[in-house]
C-alpha cells in the first residue's frame, strides 16, 4: 500500500497526524518542506499528499500545481487557517481534493484523509479497468469506415478533425488516434472549449505566469505545456471565441505561443485533434469561424456517425454498458428481453451512444428484476413523443437531459416511497410527478408533505451531482449552483454520508 504524505513545517502537526493515520493502520510519510518532498517524487510517489498552505521555501499552493503536473489524479488536502480562505479557494482552483482548516478535529481528518485514499484507490481501477476493456465497439459499415481510418492514420502525426453529433463518442475515436500514434507514449489531453467560460479558457489553454491577474498566486502550465510530446484533443472547437482562434492558429502554424502575462516564448510539440458537433463551414460563412484556422484543423476529417446510422451496433452496445454498469454497482448484469431490445432498435437515440449509456445505468439500477422487460425502460423509450428532437448537424444539438444515476439515490429515499420522478421524460413530465405523488400523500393525511418532499428532492439534487463529479463535493457543488458550505450541511442534514 502506498503512504499517505504529509508536509509541514509545524512539527506538532506531523507528529499528531502521524500517530493517528498509523493507529488507523495507515502508512505515513512526512516532511518538513516541500524540497525534499519534490526531491522524494522522483523514487515513489503517495496515495494521498496532506500539504500546508504556507510553509518557508514554498508554499502549498507552489507544490500543489508542481504534484499535480507530475501527478494530476493525486488527491491533494491542502490545511489552511480560517483566515486564509482566499488561498483555499485558489487551492481548489488548482486541483485540490479537499482543505483542512486549523485548527482541524482528528478524527474529521482521518475521514478526510481515508475518503481520498478511497477516491486515489478509485482513479487507479478505474484506469486499470479502461486499459482492458475495448477501446470502441461496432460492426456497422460505418463505424468500420472509421475503424480502417483510424488504422491509415496510425503512423501520422498529421492533425484531424472529427466531427458527429453530441455523445456519438468523438473523445473515444480521439483516445484511439493517439494509442495507435507513434506519439502513443505521450500524454492524451482533452479539454471541452465550450464548458469552460471565456474569460478562463485562454489561461487553461496555455497557462499563466503568477500575477498575470487576480487569483493568479502561482505559475501553471496550460494544456498545451502538459500534452507536450503527446496529444492535445479539443473538443467542441466550433464555440472557441475569435480572440483564441487567432491565438491557436498562431500555435499551429509556428508552435510558438505564450502563457498570459508572459513574456518568453514557449514551444509546443503536440499534436492537436479537434472535434465539433457543429457545421464549421456554415460557421466560417458566419464569420463566427477563422477560415484559416478551418483549413488548418481539416487535414483529415473523419465523420462519426450517429447510432440511429448504425443500428445494428445498439445489441452489442448495449450488452457490454449493461455489463459494465452490473460491474460498477456489484451486481449481476441485467438482461434485455427480445421484446425490450426491439424498442432500443426502433429508438432514435438524440443523444447518440451516450444516451444509450445512461440508459444502460439507469435499468442497472432501477430495473426491478433480472430480466428486463419493456414495461421496465424509461418514459422516452416508452413514449417517444416525450423524447428530445433530432438537430442537424449544423445547429446547436442540445445535450440529452440526464436519467437518474447512482444507486445511493434510491437508498437515500424512504424504502414504502416512489423513487423521485425520471428527468428525461420531458420539460414537465417530473413536475407532473411531484404533483401526483404531493396529491397522494395528502390525500393520505400526512403532516409533512413539504420537509418530506424537499428532503427527497433535494438528495436526489445532490446525489446526482455527486455521482456525476465521482464523490468531488465541491466541483457538485459548482454544477449545482450552490456554495461548498450549503453542500455540507445538507449532506449532513439529508444523512447522506457514507
Amino acid at each position: 500500500m502506498k503512504s499517505i504524505w504529509v508536509v509541514d513545517d509545524d512539527h506538532s502537526i506531523r507528529f499528531v497526524l502521524e500517530k493517528a493515520l498509523t493507529r488507523e493502520g495507515l502508512p505515513v510519510r512526512c516532511f518538513s518542506n516541500a524540497r525534499d518532498l519534490l526531491a522524494a517524487l522522483d523514487e515513489d510517489s503517495p496515495q494521498v499528499l496532506v500539504s500546508d498552505i504556507r510553509m518557508p521555501g514554498g508554499s502549498g499552493l507552489d507544490l500543489l500545481a508542481k504534484v499535480k503536473a507530475r501527478l494530476p489524479h493525486l488527491p491533494v488536502i491542502i490545511m489552511t487557517a480560517y483566515s486564509d480562505l482566499d488561498s483555499a479557494v485558489s487551492a481548489f482552483q488548482g486541483g485540490a481534493f479537499e482543505y483542512l482548516p486549523k485548527p482541524f478535529d482528528l478524527a474529521a481528518a482521518v475521514e478526510l484523509i481515508r475518503r481520498a485514499q478511497t477516491e486515489s484507490m478509485r482513479e487507479t481501477v478505474d484506469e486499470a479497468a479502461a486499459a482492458e476493456v475495448p477501446e470502441m465497439l461496432g460492426q456497422a459499415p460505418a463505424m468500420q469506415d472509421v475503424f480502417r481510418a483510424i488504422g491509415r492514420l496510425s503512423q501520422s502525426h498529421v492533425t484531424v478533425l472529427i466531427t458527429g453529433e453530441s455523445g456519438s463518442g468523438k473523445e473515444l475515436v480521439a483516445r484511439a488516434l493517439h494509442k495507435h500514434s507513434p506519439r502513443s507514449e505521450g500524454p492524451f489531453v482533452a479539454i471541452n472549449t465550450a464548458a469552460i467560460p471565456k474569460d478562463l479558457l485562454e489561461s487553461e489553454l496555455f497557462g499563466h505566469e503568477r500575477g498575470a491577474f487576480t487569483g493568479a498566486q502561482a505559475t501553471r502550465r496550460g494544456r498545451f505545456e502538459q500534452a507536450d510530446g503527446g496529444t492535445l484533443f479539443l473538443d467542441e472547437i466550433g464555440d472557441m471565441p475569435l480572440e483564441l482562434q487567432t491565438r491557436l492558429l498562431r500555435v499551429l502554424s509556428d508552435g510558438q505561443f505564450y502563457r498570459v502575462g508572459g513574456h518568453s516564448p514557449l514551444r509546443s510539440n503536440v499534436r492537436v485533434i479537434a472535434a465539433t458537433h457543429q457545421n464549421l463551414e456554415a460557421r466560417v460563412r458566419q464569420g463566427a469561424f477563422r477560415e484559416d484556422l478551418f483549413h488548418r484543423l481539416n487535414v483529415i476529417r473523419l465523420r462519426l456517425p450517429p447510432l440511429r446510422e448504425r443500428r445494428e451496433d445498439i445489441a452489442v452496445l448495449a450488452k457490454f454498458f449493461l455489463q459494465r454498469s452490473a460491474a460498477e454497482l456489484g451486481v449481476e448484469p441485467k438482461r434485455l428481453t427480445d421484446a425490450a431490445l426491439a424498442l432500443l432498435l426502433e429508438f432514435e437515440f438524440p443523444g447518440n451512444v451516450r444516451q444509450l449509456e445512461n440508459i444502460c445505468h439507469w435499468l442497472s439500477v432501477m430495473a426491478p428484476s433480472q430480466v428486463v422487460e419493456p414495461k421496465d425502460l424509461p418514459q422516452e423509450l416508452l413514449q417517444p413523443g416525450l423524447g428530445l428532437s433530432i438537430e442537424p448537424l449544423d445547429a446547436t444539438a442540445a445535450e440529452p437531459a440526464p436519467l437518474p444515476l447512482a444507486s445511493k439515490a434510491a437508498q437515500a429515499l424512504p424504502a414504502a416511497a416512489p423513487a423521485m420522478p425520471s428527468f428525461g421524460a420531458g420539460p414537465d413530465a417530473w413536475v407532473a410527478e411531484v404533483s401526483r405523488e404531493a396529491r397522494r400523500l395528502l390525500a393520505a393525511g400526512e403532516t409533512d408533505v413539504w420537509d418530506s418532499l424537499t428532503r427527497r428532492f433535494e438528495a436526489s439534487l445532490i446525489l446526482a451531482a455527486l455521482d456525476l463529479t465521482r464523490g468531488r463535493r465541491i466541483e457538485a457543488a459548482q454544477k449545482l449552483g450552490i456554495g461548498r458550505n450549503t453542500i455540507t450541511r445538507k449532506i449532513q442534514e439529508l444523512g447522506l454520508d457514507p
